[in-house]
């Protein structure tokens, strides 16, 4: 028998109890071996609920269980995190966590850490909820050299501008809709200003080109100033808008940032809508592959984190090996790379499309219906540079978005 405990209580530390309670005959047949949850860690009381019969208010009781051969970190946050799986590592227990603030700051040093130990640091539920992405990341894709990784990694985002695009709503309303169901937060900034995606890119990133990806240098911007008349457009020119995390190889140079993208109906994300996330690895031998699924919830992100403890008991004094080092990969300046853009501009065509071509050079007029006293323009492509100082040329520049086709 494996014994197992569980970090924390809430969404997915319940949602990890009852994946056992659900399906612990098949869970113990794949890991060849009888799993049980000895402990839950949590600061609450749970009266009436079974979890009370395993439930402490001490860490320490479980680190120094010598019978706990897995932890399952589900606490979020960095702080005590961190500290807690940091020193279970270190007392040889693996661990298996949900927790992308974690990984993205401390994913190297944990992983140095469990291969010192002989033990594991599984984060498969970090990126993409249920979505399986780390393990092919790590395992299936190794034969390939990932030159672009392009992902939806954020449920809220993606259910706020499915929203705007298919009912025509503006951004506060369907925010305010979105937290009455629960998929946005009360404060909701990690999710619309783009942090959570970053996270998440900077983990993927770092995995697929194999040197840490510091998050805190990636380019951010979240969908805030995306607006009802944006889709006006986006709907005209049969495109969608989606907050995409990207990073990509171009020759020797590494681009990544998290923006929102206008994409056409070819693009293989075009239909990931709602709050489901999509993932599109790009790799030089096998071109493109697509992982789609629920990015976040009880049960999706539970279901992930409980085959990473399937695996880590599986492998117990075997380190899965991580291609994931400390030593830093520079990003190139984000104002280098080069896309083209849609740009909204105040004004009529007659009046401003002369001042639009000397800036800009040859551009393709988009006009919205119902848009009055404006128009839009997509460029040729360009670098981020290059936009800056032709839009200062430009008065009247409402707003611009990023485009990949």
């Amino acid at each position: 028998m494996i014994n197992v405990a569980v970090l924390g209580y809430g969404t997915v530390g319940s949602g990890i109890v009852e994946v056992f309670n659900t399906n612990q005959e098949s869970i113990n047949k794949k890991a060849g071996n009888d799993i049980h949850v000895k402990y839950v860690l949590d600061l609450r009381e749970f009266p009436g609920d079974p979890v009370m019969d395993i439930l402490v208010h001490d860490y320490n009781i479980i680190l120094n269980d010598p019978e706990v051969e897995v932890i399952a970190e589900v606490l979020g946050g960095v702080e005590p995190a961190y500290t807690f799986v940091k020193s279970a590592l270190e007392k040889g227990k693996s661990v298996c966590t949900s927790n992308k603030e974690l990984v993205a700051k401390h994913g190297p040093e944990l992983l140095e850490i469990a291969r010192k130990h002989n033990r594991n640091f599984l984060f498969e539920a970090s990126v993409g909820g249920g979505i399986p992405i780390i393990r092919p990341l790590n395992q299936s894709l190794t034969a390939d050299e990932i030159t672009h990784i392009t992902g939806i990694l954020n449920g809220t985002t993606n259910y706020i501008l499915t929203k705007m695009s298919k009912e025509g709503l503006d951004f506060d309303t369907v925010l305010k809709e979105a937290q009455d169901l629960g998929y946005a937060e009360r404060n909701p900034s990690a999710d619309v200003d783009g942090f959570d995606a970053c996270r998440k890119i900077a983990i993927l990133a770092s995995l697929a080109y194999g040197y840490n990806v510091d998050f805190e240098e990636i380019y951010t911007e979240g969908i805030t100033k995306i607006t009802d008349v944006d889709f006006k457009y986006a709907n005209k020119m049969g495109r969608s808008i989606k907050l995409f995390g990207n990073a990509n190889k171009v020759e020797d140079k590494f681009y990544a940032y998290v923006a929102p993208v206008m994409i056409d109906s070819e693009h293989p994300l075009f239909s990931v809508n709602g709050v489901f996330n999509g993932i599109l690895v790009n790799g030089n031998v096998l071109g493109d592959v697509m992982f789609y699924g629920s990015g976040a919830g009880k049960l999706p992100t539970a279901s992930a984190v409980v085959s990473d403890i399937v695996d880590a008991v599986k492998h117990l004094n075997t380190n899965i090996m991580s291609f994931w080092s400390s030593k830093k990969l520079e990003l190139t300046d984000i104002r280098l790379s080069a896309k083209k853009f849609f740009v909204r501009v105040s004004g009529s065509v007659e009046d401003k499309l002369q001042a639009v071509e000397a800036a800009f050079g040859k551009v393709e007029v988009v006009l919205a219906e119902g848009v009055e006293n404006e128009f839009g323009f997509v460029t040729e492509v360009i670098t981020e540079e290059k936009y800056e100082e032709a839009s200062k040329k430009v008065e009247g520049v409402i707003t611009r978005i990023r485009m990949e086709d």
